[in-house]
């Protein structure tokens, strides 16, 4: 009976450890990356704010060539969404939708991932004009993971994880709108 009394301690002592630590782990995460592109704002803001061009430069967009896509509402307007659903793990299923637009300067996104896991994200861009013909590009990302899920943020790293992926979605923008 001693020796299951002490299985059992320690079983408790195993999962109670990291529910503990999980109290003192941040829940929130934001990040954003930035790049100037040759071209007017007004051009560049009118290329982003549809959900449908994101395609064209989102690494997202192009992980999974047999994902299934869907749009409704008023292109770049808000309430417009775009859905996805894949059978690849790192693209899942969820859909995005605008919640705000302020012309030519920043668009409001909200992220709702549905599958493999399910949670709601924010993300916006916002445009700044440099010159005449350059324009600021900002792409941010931030959100919540919930107690204790957020004990993986211990071991992932958002920054770099997320980071890399805007920084290329922001490159393959520059090099699709500096093309035409």
């Amino acid at each position: 009976m001693k020796i299951l009394k002490r299985i059992l301690l320690g079983i408790a002592i195993i999962i109670a450890i990291p529910l503990l630590l999980a109290l003192f782990v941040k829940k929130d995460y934001a990040l954003e990356r930035e790049i100037i592109v040759e071209r007017p704002v007004s051009e560049v803001f009118e290329h982003i704010r549809h959900l449908e061009n994101q395609d064209q430069f989102s690494k997202w967009g192009s992980m999974d060539p047999d994902m299934k896509q869907s749009y409704r509402g008023v292109p770049g307007t808000p309430g417009s969404v775009s859905a996805w659903d894949s059978e690849d793990k790192n693209v899942g299923k969820g859909e995005q939708e605008i919640i705000a637009v302020v012309e030519n300067e920043r668009i409001d996104y909200e992220l709702r991932f549905i599958e493999p896991f399910e949670s709601t994200s924010s993300a916006y861009f916002i445009t700044e004009e440099v010159s005449d013909n350059q324009t600021l590009v900002r792409w941010g990302f931030n959100g919540k993971m919930n107690y204790p899920m957020n004990l993986m943020m211990l071991f992932m790293n958002f920054e770099s994880m997320i980071g890399d992926d805007l920084e290329q979605g922001l490159e393959n923008l520059k090099n699709l709108l500096e093309q035409n």
